[in-house]
């Protein structure tokens, strides 16, 4: 117990001197944490709008793969714009002399790559309508997809992204950067669950719909929900899903 107290409180040190360096009032850090929280926010109500009234397709001349490439276009530049308001924000933030050595840098070179890697290698394996909620405009792919990364991880995109906030901000030595991470990675969590939610929701009410069957074979439901690669969920998601929207 007498050495845990000790440690601990070297720990609170070490949190409290790498907070030190942490300018709060900078405004470059506001527009920051800004467009992290609002690219998630974008996308989600972008695709539920075209999942329920089709105007992006109805914007690209009915063309629902056109409509597709037209969010993955304003994603993708929000995305740019997102990561110079970063860039920008780390730039106006002191280093900490915690983190300002040769170690922290391989580290966070290590971490970049690593999460370019997971990011470039999802796109691929996904495509353009796969990446960018295609499946909200009724383009589903053929079968779901279970090589590299998705073998190694569950959605890798979201935390390919999250590690090369991380990695750009220990190679560069910045204590706000890794705040900066933390919240990328909470508002990529709740962007995550809001996600699997509501399209496993909208695809169970859509079979209900459509087909008028009273699913006593849940089995089946639960089954099929697991096929549709898009949705990356666990098994555990779906079953509870499943158990409460059934009735």
């Amino acid at each position: 117990m007498s050495s845990a107290i000790p440690y601990s409180e070297e720990v609170t040190e070490v949190l409290g001197q790498l907070w030190s360096n942490v300018d709060i009032t900078k405004e470059s850090l506001h527009y920051s944490l800004a467009s992290i929280a609002f690219n998630p926010i974008f996308w989600n109500i972008a695709a539920r709008t075209e999942y329920s009234t089709h105007l992006l397709t109805k914007i690209a001349g009915g063309d629902k793969k056109r409509g597709c490439y037209l969010l993955a276009f304003t994603i993708f530049s929000l995305g740019i714009y997102r990561d110079l308001l970063f860039k920008q924000a780390l730039e106006e933030q002191v280093k900490s002399p915690l983190l300002d050595c040769q170690s922290v840098k391989y580290a966070g070179a290590a971490f970049f790559s690593l999460g370019n890697l997971f990011v470039l290698t999802s796109m691929y394996a996904l495509g353009v309508t796969g990446t960018y909620l295609g499946d909200y405009f009724g383009i589903l792919m053929d079968e779901r997809v279970t090589g590299f990364p998705f073998s190694v991880v569950d959605n890798p995109m979201y935390i390919g992204s999250t590690l090369s906030f991380l990695g750009t901000s220990l190679y560069y030595g910045k204590p706000a950067g890794v705040l900066i991470t933390l919240f990328v990675h909470i508002m990529y969590t709740i962007a995550l669950k809001f996600e699997e939610y509501v399209l496993i929701v909208s695809i169970f009410l859509s079979f209900k719909l459509l087909t008028f069957i009273n699913f006593t074979d849940l089995s089946l439901l639960r089954s099929t929900l697991l096929e549709i690669k898009i949705l990356r969920s666990s098994t555990s998601t779906c079953d509870s899903i499943i158990s409460h929207t059934y009735k």
